[in-house]
């Protein structure tokens, strides 16, 4: 027994020894196998374009089925407007929530690769699904003859939806699993490969919006010109890529070991500080519970300092006299380690973070609502060509290409002479510029508005439900605005809920992020609400009317500029008052 205690020693021994030397990565990161993984020969960028392959393919075929859904169920299903457009929520909203399903799974029991695989085989599944409801006389409903158009029958309906929520549960192991794998590829201990990760998250984003104009331009006008059959089998081929994409890279990666339920450990802390409550916290931290090695207790993370505030959840880490005489410590509703109170508290220190998302993402819903009605109401004929008001998206996605690089390559080594950050900006001021840059664009959509209206007036149009002669053209600055504010936000978005998230709950926190755009969009429906209930009263036409050159869309934007210069401020004072997890 004594023989196998010592080779175990030697071992560590000789892997600290490695470690310490720079030969194998200090963040607690394993092969395929399980074994301690050599920098040289795994992750790094060598192991990412695997996986921004498989985003860029991934989002491309979700791109396919999404941009052009709504068309697909009126034109096809022969469903009507309001209908279309509420299944069409209901199924973005779905596949922004169930993202939080993956991520427990995958900090919690699979780890972030077997996740990402079984999730995208649903997704293929629902794909060839939809695919078939398209393509199978059968399980498609009759074309319409003159105005006649028929329903589509329960089974029709059943093998089409059965199709679009297997894509909304597969999303959900794929969207919070993803950024952060290709993230885990960087080891956090090594200061050049910490740099490189802040420029992973650039490209990640920078390969999503590839996937997403190639899908808004050339696969719409396949749908709408070769067939709806071809239009989502090749979304269904990409998957297919997607998924064969990342499976190819599986020999150089790096994992990470599933740490258990965050959801489990955070209600233990409580649970174990409220049956402390009557103790008092000791002055000196080093008494508070803690394992006696280097390894954190929970599988796949490392040790977390402690922290001065929200001292009330120490008292989970309190041990107490009678678990002293006893020698167990084993009883985790009881007595959690300082790490494990230090997840809970990085949690609530991020709400706030969390909570600023929200509005910025209510302002970016304007792309696919406010901004469309507006082009609506706008001269969209250049020359002989006419601009179908939505495909005006293209410019924020041509943005977001623009500026990447141009963030990753320049912006960010000059930022560096004077900040002295390595990434240039933290991710807290880079989400602080997206939200300023957010407010640029809601005000140059209220001045595009203003002298809309103001032409409408003056060629006496305001009566009138038509276009006034104003190109839609002008449109441009507000959707290159809102770019320039996702490649700031949401990018800095990606970077700090991975960077300060715990270890084990990485796929958790990427998720929450994402929740932010779902609860985006259901603020927006609510702010319309409030502003339509309110702008009505007593027989006013109000803000947003049918006929929108009688009514004020210009008011409803600098409302949302409002919102989002406040939503700035506030942000800018939990920013400031933020404090970085510290891990060993």
């Amino acid at each position: 027994m004594g023989s196998v205690d010592e080779e175990r020693s030697l071992l560590e021994a000789e892997l600290d020894q490695a470690e310490s030397n720079g030969l194998y990565t200090g963040d607690g990161s394993v092969d395929f196998n399980g074994n301690p993984v050599l920098k040289q020969s795994t992750g790094n960028w060598r192991a990412c374009p695997f996986i921004l392959g498989n985003e860029c393919c991934e989002r491309l075929a979700y791109y396919g089925i999404a941009a052009n859904l709504v068309s697909y169920l009126t034109k096809k299903l022969h469903e009507g407007n309001v209908s279309a457009a509420r299944n069409v929520t209901t199924w973005q909203g779905t596949c922004y929530l169930t993202p939080l399903i993956g991520a427990v799974l995958a900090d919690a029991y699979w780890g972030r690769y077997w996740t990402i695989a079984a999730f995208s085989t649903i997704y293929f599944f629902g794909m060839c699904t939809l695919t078939l409801s398209a393509s199978i006389p059968a399980l498609k409903p009759a074309e319409c003859v003159g105005s006649i158009c028929p329903s589509a029958t329960p089974a029709q309906y059943a093998v089409f939806f059965f199709g679009l929520y297997l894509i909304a549960l597969g999303t959900g192991g794929i969207k919070p699993c993803v950024s952060s794998f290709g993230a885990d590829q960087f080891d956090d201990t090594d200061p050049n490969e910490r740099v490189k990760k802040g420029s992973f998250f650039n490209w990640f984003y920078f390969s999503i919006n590839i996937g997403a104009l190639v899908s808004s331009s050339l696969l719409v006008w396949i749908q709408d010109n070769a067939g709806w059959g071809i239009g989502f089998g090749i979304p269904a081929l990409f998957m297919g890529l997607a998924i064969g994409s990342f499976f190819s890279g599986t020999a150089l990666y790096r994992f990470q070991r599933p740490g258990g339920s965050p959801l489990t450990r955070m209600c233990q802390v409580l649970v174990a500080a409220f049956h402390k409550r009557s103790l008092k916290v000791p002055e000196d931290s080093t008494l508070l519970y803690e394992t006696g090695d280097k390894h954190s207790a929970i599988e796949g993370s490392r040790k977390l300092e402690h922290s001065e505030e929200l001292k009330c959840l120490d008292k989970a880490a309190i041990v107490t006299d009678v678990e002293t005489k006893s020698g167990d410590f084993s009883n985790p509703w009881r007595l959690c380690t300082v790490t494990q109170v230090e997840e809970l508290k990085i949690l609530i220190r991020m709400f706030p973070i969390w909570v600023t998302g929200i509005v910025f993402s209510a302002v970016y819903a304007q792309m696919s609502t406010m901004f469309v009605e507006q082009g609506m109401m706008m001269d969209t004929k250049i020359g002989s060509f006419t601009i179908p008001p939505a495909s005006l998206s293209t410019f924020d996605v041509i943005s977001v290409i623009f500026w990447v690089p141009i963030y990753d390559r320049i912006i960010v080594p000059i930022a560096r002479k004077f900040t002295c950050k390595e990434r240039g900006f933290s991710e807290l001021q880079r989400m602080g510029i997206g939200l300023f840059i957010s407010v640029l664009c809601m005000s140059a959509a209220a001045v595009v508005e203003i002298r809309r209206l103001q032409l409408a007036k003056e060629l006496d149009l305001v009566d009138k439900q038509v276009a006034v002669p104003i190109s839609i053209l002008w449109q441009i600055p507000q959707y290159f605005l809102l770019g320039a504010a996702e490649v700031c936000t949401f990018i800095g978005q990606l970077e700090f809920f991975y960077d300060q998230s715990p270890d084990a709950m990485r796929s958790l926190c990427s998720a929450l992020s994402l929740l932010t755009t779902s609860l985006g969009n259901y603020l927006s429906s609510f702010i319309l609400t409030l502003v339509t209930y309110f702008t009505t009263k007593g027989g006013q036409i109000g803000w947003i009317s049918d006929n929108l050159n009688e009514g004020h869309l210009d008011y409803f934007f600098w409302l949302l500029a409002g919102l989002s210069f406040l939503n700035m401020l506030v942000y800018t004072l939990c920013a400031s008052r933020y404090k970085q997890k510290k891990a060993s």
